[in-house]
């Protein structure tokens, strides 16, 4: 700060010295490249196969999966067939999306995916994407 009385050559800095904010969105960046892979969380499920272009989702979706036990997870959290219906409805994120992701292992059966697909229904879910894995053509079986 000057007194009015600046000495000759010497003026005052007037600008913001951003380098300790850059610091720290550097450090910021770090933190999050780190943490976003541990943020990916589901139940290990067997997909099936199928020749079908990726989705690209701009932004986290509610996933629903089904593993061979026919138990049902909203994420990694197990809900009964008779509560999903409810789980949804007290969901705000799928309230306000309107869409979620289903994971169904290859080994269950049809009935079981379509009565979790009319739970997601009635309980107001109008998009549901089905997830795949990419499809790979298996070798001959040699005799």
């Amino acid at each position: 700060m000057g007194t009015g009385k600046e000495s000759p050559g010497r003026t005052t800095m007037s600008e913001i010295n951003v380098t300790p904010m850059v610091d720290v969105m550097l450090v910021l960046l770090i933190i999050f490249m780190v943490t976003a892979p541990l943020i990916q969380q589901g139940v290990k499920v067997n997909l099936p196969q199928a020749k079908a272009a990726p989705v690209e989702a701009k932004e986290q979706k509610i996933t629903l999966s089904i593993n061979r036990g026919k138990q049902i997870f909203i994420g990694d959290v197990e809900v009964p067939l008779d509560q999903l219906e409810e789980k949804l409805k007290t969901n705000a994120k799928a309230q306000t999306d309107k869409e979620i992701y289903l994971w169904a292992d290859t080994d269950i059966n049809y009935g079981t995916v379509v009565q979790v697909m009319a739970s997601a229904q009635r309980a107001g879910i109008t998009n549901v994407g089905m997830i795949t894995d990419p499809f790979s053509p298996r070798p001959p079986k040699r005799r």
